[in-house]
């Protein structure tokens, strides 16, 4: 069997192998253990290393990839709660150097359960939850069998135990769902990272031919499990593109809970297209190839050297058209674990899902700190200030872009926000919100264009609607949030103004509705008139861009951005302006 094993190890890697790298890096207090006949035998001995802080903000979503609000996740002494964007954010967390373990569990939804080797800065997140699937009940006493619809199966011989160990009687209800391995979100939505502890207590790293994971309930809603000294059998059918390559003996892993990773627990034998094996317990299982591994960080940077976040990495053995893949973090960067001295392939993609660079790496034999440069890449630098209602700036917050069908975001610092992505040709504009995560207010979605480098300053405060904010070098923010008339009585007008607390009253206007970008004067021209300005009609960069104009009752989006040569002192000024106003004719 280990021979057959090995020589099938590339074929069997293309289908998970790169699950566990692409992680970028909560509830460890308060999660269950699993119960188990021999707990003593599945006792974690891995080193993770010295215990670290480290950062991380994620996004949990259901099986549509719609975000999931009110999740409780907790990565080590730390729990937070997602928003209605399904985003959390955790700073300060106390992990290990080589792994974070992370839970995320809302009712009515399999626990999700990520491990990550964490990285400096935010480490980037994404975890699936799965709806419960009640798949039949079962009565205690009775030899019964529950069976999914694409024939995974698992057989019971009658006897269960509550949460206690004491003997159960009564009906069963049986939650199961099969993982299998040609599903193109089982990066997302297995636990842990394919990181395992085999019988000799060795550190592996597995490919998979499945999971599956069963939940027993009782009467009254109540944790069940097989009864001590009982065994239950389960069937798995394996993906057809793996049957070819399929050892007749396959070790089984469980998911150890408690520990974050994978435990090498009894084997499975290949008949005809399934794998059966007995189990002792539930919790998820796995049939997998085990292979010794390294860690390997990639950081992905652009051709001037700016790290380059939401960047679509693959990585494909060699042999092989296809892998696993997952988005760079905040910094740029990804941390998992591969195999050992194996050479790979990475593919880098921009956000319309186009190959940019491809190029061969390792064999690793140690853990690696790897930079890949897209040296033909100029990053979309997109960067911006988030307030709250005071109007001071966001301490604890995020910004969220949704980018063609990408969604990123990144933390607030001390107000400021940056995001460097890779920016494609058939995706000019953009929408971004800004969350103050310490009141849950946000600032409304708001479109942007590709182009803009700096979106200027914006509110988090949701009984701010409507707003225009001016900034002129270094100097403070400008609030206008008050007698805001936006008008446009044809294609070739648009007319704003707004007071602030001063008393101060702000003019911008101009000669088209169209979407673009437009100088200070000329035709079309928008321009800006006030007081404290001192703005001449000439010997100025300032342009504005119209991202988006609704009709009546919907927003108009401008940003205002450039230099001038300030009439009365002489001196040259920086001007940046945001406009998220309400156009009322």
């Amino acid at each position: 069997m280990k021979n057959k094993i090995t020589t099938s190890k590339v074929l069997l890697a293309v289908m998970l192998m790169f699950g566990i790298m692409f992680t970028s890096c909560e509830k460890n207090e308060g999660v269950d253990e699993p119960i188990i006949n021999n707990e003593e035998d599945t006792e974690s001995v891995l080193d993770f290393g010295a215990t670290i802080q480290r950062d991380f903000m994620g996004r949990i979503v259901d099986a549509s990839s719609s975000p999931l609000d009110n999740v409780n996740i907790t990565i080590g002494n730390k729990t937070a709660i997602t928003d209605a964007n399904g985003v959390f954010i955790i700073s300060n967390a106390s992990v290990k150097e080589k792994q974070a373990f992370i839970t995320a569990e809302k009712p009515g939804f399999f626990k999700g359960m990520r491990s990550v080797v964490p990285t400096q800065g935010a480490n980037s997140i994404r975890i699936m939850l799965i709806a419960e699937n009640l798949a039949g009940t079962v009565a205690s006493g009775i030899p019964s069998d529950v069976t999914l619809s694409n024939g995974a199966k698992v057989s019971f011989d009658g006897n269960f135990k509550d949460d206690n160990g004491n003997a159960y009687t009564g009906n069963v209800d049986v939650y199961m769902y099969h993982l299998e391995t040609s599903n193109p979100a089982i990066d997302d939505v297995m636990p842990g990272n394919l990181l395992a502890q085999n019988a000799n207590e060795e550190e592996r790293v597995l490919v998979s031919l499945g999971m599956l994971n069963v939940e027993l309930r009782g009467d009254s809603g109540q944790e069940l499990n097989i009864a001590d000294g009982s065994v239950a059998q389960i069937e798995l059918p394996i993906n057809p593109a793996q049957s070819s390559v399929a050892p007749s003996t396959i070790p089984l892993w469980h998911f150890d809970e408690v520990a974050g990773h994978w435990i090498e627990d009894g084997q499975a034998t290949l008949v005809g297209n399934k794998y059966i094996g007995d189990v002792p317990h539930f919790s998820w299982w796995n049939w997998d190839a085990p292979f010794p591994a390294i860690v390997l960080c990639v950081n992905v940077k652009d051709a001037s050297n700016i790290a380059l976040s939401n960047v679509k990495i693959e990585l494909v053995e060699n042999n092989f058209n296809s892998g696993r893949f997952d988005y760079t973090n905040g910094s740029g960067q990804i941390c998992g674990y591969v195999p050992l001295n194996e050479t790979l392939t990475l593919n880098a993609y921009d956000s319309c899902g186009t190959l940019i660079h491809s190029t061969n790496i390792g064999p690793f034999s140690v853990d690696t700190d790897y930079d890949v440069v897209l040296s033909s890449i100029t990053a979309a630098v997109i960067s911006g200030n988030l307030v709250n209602c005071t109007n001071t700036n966001v301490t604890n917050g995020y910004a969220s872009i949704i980018y063609g069908n990408e969604f990123a975001s990144a933390p607030v610092t001390n107000g400021s926000f940056s995001f460097g992505t890779i920016p494609c040709a058939s995706l000019t504009g953009f929408s971004l919100e800004g969350v103050d995560y310490d009141t849950f207010q946000t600032t409304t979605v708001i479109p942007y264009n590709i182009a803009n480098s700096n979106i200027g300053n914006i509110i988090a405060c949701n009984t701010v609607t409507e707003f225009i904010t001016i900034q002129v070098d270094n100097e403070p923010i400008q609030y206008f949030l008050s007698n805001i008339i936006a008008n446009s009585f044809n294609v070739n007008s648009n007319s704003i103004s707004a007071d602030n607390d001063n008393g101060d009253t702000v003019l911008i206007g101009g000669t088209t509705t169209a979407l673009g970008t437009y100088p200070f004067s000329g035709t079309p021209y928008i321009g800006i008139e006030l007081n404290n300005l001192n703005i001449p009609s000439s010997s100025t960069t300032i342009q504005t861009t119209i991202t988006n104009f609704g009709t009546a009752g919907q927003y108009m989006d401008m940003t205002m951005s450039g230099t001038y040569v300030d009439f009365v002192s002489g001196n040259t000024r920086t001007l940046l302006v945001s406009v998220h106003v309400i156009r009322d004719n």
